[in-house]
């Protein structure tokens, strides 16, 4: 490892993973569980219209596109982390 490399190096949002910066709050459960019941939800819709615009409507373009747009808005909760949830030591 060199000396430019740095081991805390932050990922994608500043709350992802399991170490956050300082400056970073996070979020309670309660939000935490709301962004989950919201994103699945809109992610279950737009795959049903993916689903719709690939097979009935021979879309194929924009059907993927609704298809891979659907899975990124079900997985952005994963973004987040919840205030209370780490080992205090």
């Amino acid at each position: 490892m060199s000396k430019d490399t740095k081991s805390d190096a932050q990922r994608f949002g500043g709350e992802f993973g399991p170490f956050r910066k300082g400056d970073t709050t996070g979020v309670s459960l309660s939000t935490f569980k709301s962004l989950v019941w919201i994103s699945n939800i809109g992610g279950l819709i737009l795959v049903v219209l993916a689903l719709e615009m690939l097979f009935v409507r021979q879309m194929f373009g924009w059907g993927l596109l609704a298809l891979l747009g659907g899975v990124a808005i079900a997985l952005f909760p994963s973004n987040y982390e919840i205030v209370g949830m780490n080992d205090e030591k």
